[in-house]
């Protein structure tokens, strides 16, 4: 195991891999070890194989070694690392094409909870940010979420405090290794949330809080939640960046609307004048959109008294103890064939089983 975590690590150092060809790499080799016993001749035969990334894969020595010291700083600090075709790997990031092919996680709840859902916004959090933030915290205290965010000053600061507060677990995705905490600032808040939740990074250990780590990071933010909720921001700014990556993976955004005058609703008013976002006001919107709120017991009765084929329950029985899954896993669980899966889906659907959700996921009613 160790030998084949320090291959996963080192794909990653390779010059001209990136998150996506390397996936591609992997499937075609069959592990992150075999693309590195590839032939030269089989290397230069690829379409688009840059001469660095041939010459990094045929004498791998250098980043085999630095793999190996980061798996030695994995083991000496108690970090999981988490690799794409793991079953800890949050799973609504693989619907994501640019997902990290390595993440690294230290912390004790599950990213792959029933409903996730981020909060972000400005660092220049106001008065009026500051109430909406702790009012939709506070009473997300019943609806079994995960809070995520990104650790920095403001709204991302003022949602992880106020979850670890009323008790709602909560991971900080960081845009550095686990080196330091950034901002210094937030330690004491990053060590309380290792107590109920966490802290995740695709940022080996040494790398800095460099500007150009933060757009990449909100990519994480965005694909592992269900829903991104944009508190205040600016019209320009790394929470519009993160709600456009929510667009893009057709995950639901919503934004509070604020006075058009003021700097730091301007792009939660842009996001909600373009129909990128839902008005939110309340966690009511947030609960009625993404399907939260309880059926009435009359509203249960078809999935109550209606008899199941033998498929219809091997697609049932994929959701075990969990109230969402993708379609993928059910792909693979039932091992059914695509037409007649999709047939299968599209009638629990109409009799009121299944909810379809975006991305393509499945929701058990």
């Amino acid at each position: 195991m160790k030998n084949q975590l320090i291959y996963q690590i080192a794909i990653t150092l390779i010059p001209g891999i990136g998150d996506i060809s390397g996936k591609k790499f992997i499937a075609y080799c069959g592990s992150a070890e075999a693309v590195f016993q590839e032939k030269r001749k089989a290397l230069e035969k690829i379409n688009g194989m840059r001469e660095v990334t041939i010459d990094a894969l045929c004498h791998p020595k250098d980043i085999l070694k630095r793999a190996e010291q980061e798996v030695e700083f994995i083991e000496k600090n108690a970090v999981q690392p988490l690799f794409y075709q793991d079953k800890d790997y949050p799973r609504r990031l693989l619907q994501c094409d640019d997902s990290p092919m390595m993440l690294y996680y230290k912390g004790n709840v599950p990213l792959n909870t029933n409903r996730v859902v981020a909060i972000v916004g400005t660092r220049n959090i106001t008065e009026y940010g500051k109430e909406c933030c702790t009012e939709l915290v506070n009473d997300l205290v019943d609806d079994g979420v995960l809070v995520v965010s990104g650790l920095a000053y403001g709204v991302d600061t003022t949602a992880h405090r106020t979850a670890v507060k009323v008790g709602i677990p909560t991971v900080g995705v960081l845009g550095n290794g686990f080196q330091q905490i950034y901002p210094a600032a937030n330690k004491k808040l990053a060590v309380e949330m290792l107590k109920n939740g966490g802290l995740l990074t695709e940022c080996m250990s040494g790398t800095l809080p460099d500007r150009e780590n933060f757009p990449r990071r909100n990519r994480i933010i965005a694909g592992m939640s269900d829903a991104t909720i944009v508190i205040e921001s600016a019209l320009k700014g790394g929470s519009l960046i993160t709600a456009d990556l929510a667009n893009s993976y057709s995950r639901d955004v919503f934004a509070y609307p604020g006075k058009i005058k003021d700097l730091y609703s301007q792009g939660c008013n842009y996001l909600i004048r373009t129909n990128r976002a839902h008005l939110m006001e309340s966690v009511a919107q947030l609960r009625y959109v993404m399907r939260w709120e309880r059926r009435k017991a009359e509203e249960r009765q078809t999935s109550i008294f209606r008899e199941f084929s033998k498929e219809e329950t091997l697609i049932l029985d994929c959701f075990d103890d969990q109230d969402i899954i993708s379609l993928d896993d059910i792909i693979v669980k039932t091992d059914l064939p695509t037409t007649k899966l999709a047939s299968l889906l599209l009638n629990l659907e109409f009799d009121g089983i299944l909810l379809a959700l975006p991305g393509k996921r499945y929701q058990r009613c």
